[in-house]
């Protein structure tokens, strides 16, 4: 069948790469891609947001699946108008999608189906907020509403630093996102993801990984899109991932049923394994960027038939995803500056030496035949192994194989599991 996958980053990269794997593939189209996504798929110049210009081209190409990678063009609605044309969607329409597109809407959501989450307020002006920061203690979590590319997140440990957070929102320090707050109470634990398929009916686990936001080594620094990640991840064990199904994820699904907006697509759970058990942080309505270069790296099943069972509502009559045993880790390799003021255009070279490992690319781009850097996460080293520290060693000798002057990256990724291998061998 012909596909056509919307975006340009390594998340992207990845899909590509495994879409192009299935037997059942006829052509690949990527609006728009990037250097690495071109050597599987035929680049389109294709602006997501111009909807018309994007159902015009499925018609002309036959178009059978639309994979939307990007959590921009969910928000936007691009899957409710290509649905209402008769084109299958892997991703969900404008409203589910809301689970990403705004706090509140998933904090609302929970609170009025029993969705264990941390308690919060919402606010839409800076004194009503302030006043609100009464009602927390410290430290207290702090969100912009509306999508701020996975940055729109600041944990204050002093009134002043909350004070502080919330002139940066409500002066534009994030754009439209912080033009209204979600005050949270701060929660303690040990962060995992957890992602599950849905069509809107049948839902299914689809793997557990865990990232690192912060910026430098020691998880220091201010948040970031993601410096790294690995999956599976251990502490998620099989009976935290059933209550997780139970208590989380099957009953947003369901509640979406029944208000009458059904989740198509993949959904991910960001989540705090407290003392009291898991309890969710935030949704995603795509996969994560880097998740999803780990999990796709596992994935033995074909992504294409999956997908296309979830956009077609057959979740049920397809087979269970099934992943390897080894462990995936991919290391971020980021432009200096990052995540303020990314330096671009610095030269990369060495990926056709890489052995053992596979390198995703992001924010890169061809200057006269050179690959450059062109964003802020620019690859996404990634390495299978027997357990976490097998892949990060394979990972990171792949990290030193690549010429990339201008680049930075974080030396600890997968430090967490690597000490639980340490502490139990």
């Amino acid at each position: 069948m012909n596909v056509l996958l919307i975006g340009s980053g390594g998340r992207e990269h990845a899909l590509a790469w495994k879409l192009a794997q299935s037997p059942k593939l006829g052509k690949l189209f990527a609006a728009p891609g990037n250097p690495g996504i071109a050597e599987h798929a035929q680049l389109v110049a294709i602006d997501p947001a111009d909807h018309r210009a994007t159902v015009d081209f499925c018609i002309k190409n036959s178009i059978e699946l639309v994979v939307i990678g990007p959590e921009a063009p969910l928000v936007d609605g691009l899957a409710d108008n290509l649905r209402t044309m008769g084109f299958p969607v892997f991703g969900p329409n404008r409203i589910p999608a809301q689970l990403e597109g705004s706090k509140g809407f998933t904090k609302d959501l929970c609170a009025r189906h029993g969705i264990p989450t941390a308690r919060y307020v919402r606010a839409s002006d800076k004194l009503a907020a302030e006043a609100a920061l009464g009602d927390f203690g410290l430290p207290v979590v702090i969100k912009a509403d509306g999508l701020a590319a996975g940055k729109g997140v600041i944990i204050a440990e002093t009134a002043e630093e909350a004070k502080a957070a919330l002139d940066t929102m409500f002066e534009g320090g994030f754009g439209g996102a912080g033009a209204e707050v979600v005050i949270e109470q701060f929660l303690t634990g040990e962060e995992v993801s957890f992602f599950a398929l849905s069509d809107g009916k049948t839902v299914i686990p689809f793997g557990s990984a865990q990232d690192h936001k912060r910026v430098g080594d020691g998880d220091t620094g201010p948040n970031t899109g993601g410096m790294g990640a690995y999956s599976p991840a251990s502490i998620l064990t099989p009976a935290l991932e059933e209550r997780v199904m139970a208590e989380i994820i099957r009953p947003t699904v369901a509640a979406l049923a029944s208000e009458g907006t059904p989740y198509s697509g993949i959904l991910f759970a960001g989540l705090m394994l407290t003392p009291d058990g898991p309890s969710l942080i935030e949704y995603n309505a795509r996969f994560g960027d880097p998740e999803c270069q780990v999990l796709l790296m596992r994935l033995e099943s074909d992504l294409l038939e999956l997908a296309y069972a979830t956009a077609r509502g057959t979740l049920a009559e397809a087979e269970a995803p099934r992943f390897s045993d080894q462990t995936a880790l991919t290391v971020v390799m980021a432009a200096k500056g990052y995540p303020a003021t990314p330096e671009t255009g610095g030269s990369i070279g060495g990926l056709g030496g890489i052995d053992g490992a596979k390198v995703f690319q992001a924010g890169t781009a061809l200057s006269d035949g050179e690959l450059v850097a062109s964003g802020g996460r620019v690859l996404a080293v990634t390495a299978l192994g027997a357990d976490a520290a097998e892949a990060q060693h394979a990972a990171y000798a792949a990290v030193a194989a690549i010429d990339f002057p201008t680049g930075f990256y974080r030396r600890d990724i997968g430090w967490r599991e690597v000490a639980r291998l340490t502490a139990n061998p």
